[in-house]
């Protein structure tokens, strides 16, 4: 996955190098440490067509919405299909979140990828832990997704696929990905293109820790990997 970055990034790195002092392996190794642990503050507080061929498949979400719904139709949505009381504790951080994945959502150069997907179940799945019913907490997430237009399967499905994936990972096998052949593979240099400038491209913290997801999962976190994703750092607030 470090490929990615090197790969996919490059373009992102090279528009801001002048504008962003470049982090230490020091800070890369305390960004990944924070990650594991606080990922769902990350979330908390950020501001389809289908493309297959015989070695990917890529799923295609573009926000070309033409009615793009207000934030308040968007909540709106939610509350009106679930009706049961959430815990004060937990309805303050869903509300929050929900507004800020709004704007990511209906955003211009939004386009649905796995590792959003990734990120965003990995924030879900940490903010609602301990929820007192597991179903809830199972429906809160159909529904909170139904609410922003999107596919709760298809999260859940695109999350369990790459953490299987990264699980059976190294770091090497992360960095050569790009000359490997495979669905998550494909998925990998679909992101790397469009982030490279090739296509809509949108960074989110979503994304990032998606990211820092697949390389906690690989065991990639020794510094000369973390190097490779150095030019995300600046856009992340830890």
């Amino acid at each position: 996955m470090a490929a990615v970055t090197s790969l996919s990034f490059s373009a992102l790195g090279q528009s801001w190098e002048r504008k962003v002092p470049v982090p230490t392996t020091r800070s890369f190794a305390s960004a990944f440490e924070a990650f594991r642990f606080r990922a769902n503050f990350y979330a908390v507080g950020v501001g389809s067509s289908s493309s297959s061929s015989s070695s990917r498949m890529v799923v295609q979400c573009m926000s070309s919405v033409t009615d793009v719904p207000t934030v308040s139709e968007t909540k709106m949505n939610f509350l009106k299909n679930y009706r049961l009381p959430i815990p004060s504790v937990y309805n303050t951080l869903l509300q929050e979140l929900m507004v800020q994945q709004h704007l990511m959502r209906y955003k211009r150069t939004y386009r649905y990828d796995a590792v959003f997907a990734l990120g965003f179940v990995t924030v879900y799945d940490q903010l609602m832990d301990g929820y007192p019913s597991d179903e809830d907490r199972d429906i809160i997430f159909q529904v909170y997704i139904k609410a922003l237009r999107e596919d709760p399967e298809q999260y859940r499905k695109d999350a369990q696929m790459l953490e299987e994936w990264a699980r059976s990972q190294t770091a090497s096998s992360l960095v050569e990905f790009s000359s490997r052949e495979g669905e998550v593979e494909g998925i990998l240099k679909d992101i790397a293109e469009r982030a490279g400038g090739k296509g809509s491209f949108s960074y989110s913290r979503f994304f990032a820790i998606g990211l820092f997801r697949l390389l906690e999962l690989a065991n990639a976190t020794e510094p000369t990997i973390l190097e490779k994703v150095g030019s995300l750092m600046p856009y992340i607030e830890l």
